[in-house]
């Protein structure tokens, strides 16, 4: 019950069977095979199938809250008996691109360390190249960045999927139907990370995949945050992960444009030197890809 649950709310929050499969590295039958048997079993319609997308049904807006307060206990279960002996060092250092650092790893270490209240945490936060170098230099063990796997020296594993989107200040009179083509895409005045972020490598792999000479850009900052304090204050855009503005749609501050035909895709991953063999790394993996969600 406790898998079928967990796919549910992969599949509420994502809206998607195809990226809730991806994420759970499962394969789309038995995504639709698990909601199927949550409806039998609890005879409703739990999401509305459409062409191309599906929706939670009012019953299963209802089933949700029920699913995260059940899962909460069982994460609950799990810290109190499963895990109540295990050891942990009383110092760990470990690197995260700076979208992963301001938006994912916080909350999940606040969560660890409810379990291992002893353990002190360094985290560096920069941007993905610089994170790898640390690794390669041993100065590291462990990191989760963004972008390519682009180094066979490193081990990547997938961690979750992130999505890059078109963003502007909320009351930015253009554009008013929420779309543009990738002419106009060129001609926007736009606001990029740095050379080195992991963001700004998908954006230009994006770019040169899809025959975009280059974009307008007007301003170049070193972090996600400064970009959208940037933007509260213009009508200018930015291409930003949606973890980073999750908040900033909910609050209307940002709004998102739609590229027509286009999706900016890419992974964040755990990484570390190939070769590198670690029980307590795997432990917090996991640890790490259980709880960043709740």
């Amino acid at each position: 019950m406790k898998t079928k649950l967990h796919i549910f709310k992969i599949v509420a929050k994502t809206l998607s069977f195809t990226k809730a499969a991806e994420q759970l590295f499962i394969s789309q039958p038995a995504v639709s095979k698990s909601i199927r048997n949550l409806e039998e079993e609890y005879k409703t319609t739990l999401f509305v199938r459409k062409r191309n997308s599906i929706e939670l049904t009012t019953e299963g807006q209802s089933f949700l809250l029920y699913v995260n307060k059940i899962l909460a206990v069982y994460n609950q279960m799990d810290t109190q008996f499963l895990h109540k002996n295990d050891t942990f060092p009383e110092h760990f250092s470990f690197g995260v691109s700076t979208t992963v650092s301001n938006y994912i790893i916080p909350k999940v270490i606040s969560k660890f360390r409810q379990q291992y209240p002893k353990t002190k945490f360094e985290i560096i936060s920069n941007n993905s190249e610089t994170i790898e170098d640390l690794i390669l230099n041993e100065d590291l063990d462990f990191g989760i960045t963004e972008g390519t796997k682009t180094n066979p020296k490193l081990y990547y594993d997938k961690f979750i999927k992130d999505e890059i989107v078109l963003v502007t200040n909320s009351n930015n009179p253009a554009f008013k139907n929420g779309s543009i083509d990738t002419q106009t895409l060129q001609s926007l005045p736009m606001i990029v990370r740095e050379n080195g972020s992991g963001t700004k490598d998908i954006i230009d792999q994006f770019l040169l995949k899809n025959n975009i000479k280059s974009l307008n850009t007007v301003v170049t900052l070193n972090s996600t945050e400064s970009i959208k304090n940037y933007l509260y204050h213009s009508d200018h855009y930015a291409l930003l992960s949606i973890h980073s503005v999750s908040k900033d749609l909910v609050n209307n501050q940002l709004k998102i444009i739609d590229i027509k035909n286009l999706s900016i895709q890419r992974w964040f991953y755990f990484v570390k030197r190939t070769g590198f063999q670690s029980n307590m790394l795997d432990y917090f993996e996991t640890f790490i890809t259980n709880n960043y969600n709740l």
